[in-house]
């Protein structure tokens, strides 16, 4: 009798397979696999990364062993090593990119009602970073960094009111983070946070031009001059709110337009923070709260690399450790939906553990994190009658 879903298939349920149909049509394969296609692959590697398997011989041992149970999930090719194998070596990695934007985009719209933890009047806050993903120089020769090591960047931009990514990039290690300024999608009258790594006054004057505000730090080395000051509560760790002006050379080029210096003490590491910002309405005690709201890129990059399989790879080469790390992007997605959509309150880090121990088991998603009560009666009633003797 059929009992419904497996567990992984509900989870799975958050992509629409026309969406990944239409992926997969973008960049075909150079010989299509007629027994792995796409929703096999992708599944596969998504089950890799919910279930913590170790290698393509794990996975294929996963689902032979649970033949019906692989059905029921959607699979309806053959998930062996050898055809994983081949299909991370020949299907195109901007498959399963595309599949991560469309998640992405999907996450979005389902946390739309979740309040931000920092009234901006509406406007959305993002947080801009990248984290290195360190490889084997002697298996992975092509990610060559520096001379004795090897490396790919994630760049990720975090929308920080639900902590879900918004936009993400993967390069080789040697290309600097600031260039991802080039890539993101920027909205008019939304907040990017980020370290002083992106001060690139070419770039962020593109983004000043778009509509959206910068908040990042300054750089010793910056040459420049104060406009004008203002008076700042110098109890709430603000030592001074400036309107400055680049005057190098190159800084006039680059950024002729004012912009806005903020000199803040951390009370608590007492440690001397300077924020440059393009926006001058707000308040600088709320600029410098803005920048602590970076932190959120940080514990996501941490979070991903804790309970997602980003350090040993199925693959060696180029193409296989990339559909690796977006498959485990779409694997981090499809939870948060799920976690959505089935109103799930437990943590993402619980809701990762039980459905890992709990994949091919034909139970509704919300059951699984249902509280029973097995504990009957008063404390010390008598759980056993008396027996009596004649």
């Amino acid at each position: 009798m059929n009992q419904g879903p497996t567990v992984f298939a509900q989870v799975m349920a958050g992509l629409n397979d026309v969406e990944l149909a239409r992926a997969a049509a973008r960049h075909p394969m150079p010989r299509a696999s007629r027994s792995l296609t796409a929703y096999d692959h992708l599944a596969a590697m998504v089950f890799a990364q919910l279930t913590h398997r170790e290698s393509l011989r794990g996975i294929e041992a996963c689902f032979e062993g649970r033949p019906a149970a692989t059905y029921r999930m959607g699979i309806r090719g053959r998930v062996t090593r050898t055809n994983l194998a081949y299909a991370n070596e020949h299907r195109d990695w901007r498959v399963f990119s595309d599949v991560a934007a469309v998640l992405m985009r999907r996450a979005k719209r389902l946390y739309l009602d979740v309040a931000p933890e920092l009234d901006l009047g509406g406007a959305d806050l993002f947080a801009l970073d990248a984290t290195v993903i360190e490889l084997s120089l002697a298996l992975f020769p092509w990610a060559r960094w520096q001379k004795a090591q090897a490396s790919v960047k994630l760049n990720v931009m975090l929308e920080v009111r639900t902590d879900m990514p918004a936009f993400a990039t993967l390069h080789e290690g040697n290309r600097h983070e600031v260039a991802s300024l080039d890539d993101i999608p920027i909205s008019p009258g939304s907040y990017y946070v980020m370290d002083r790594g992106y001060l690139d006054f070419t770039r962020l004057r593109r983004l000043h031009k778009a509509g959206g505000f910068f908040v990042t730090r300054l750089k010793k080395n910056t040459c420049y001059y104060v406009a004008e000051s203002r008076p700042v509560d110098k109890t709430a760790g603000l030592r001074c709110d400036q309107t400055i002006q680049l005057n190098s050379p190159q800084g006039l080029i680059c950024y002729p337009e004012p912009l806005r210096r903020i000199s803040y003490v951390d009370p608590e590491t007492k440690k001397r923070l300077v924020f440059l910002t393009n926006q001058f309405d707000l308040p600088a005690e709320v600029i410098a709260k803005i920048y602590r709201h970076r932190w959120a890129i940080e514990l996501f990059f941490r979070w991903i690399k804790q309970h997602l399989r980003l350090r040993g790879f199925f693959s060696n080469s180029f193409n296989g450790v990339r559909i690796q790390i977006w498959t485990a992007m779409c694997a981090y997605l499809l939870v948060a939906i799920a976690k959505r959509q089935k109103n799930l309150t437990p943590s993402m880090y619980t809701i990762l553990q039980i459905v890992s121990a709990s994949s091919f088991e034909q139970v509704p998603l919300p059951e699984l994190f249902t509280e029973h009560v097995t504990r009957t009666g008063e404390p010390g009633a008598h759980k056993q009658l008396e027996m009596s003797y004649l």
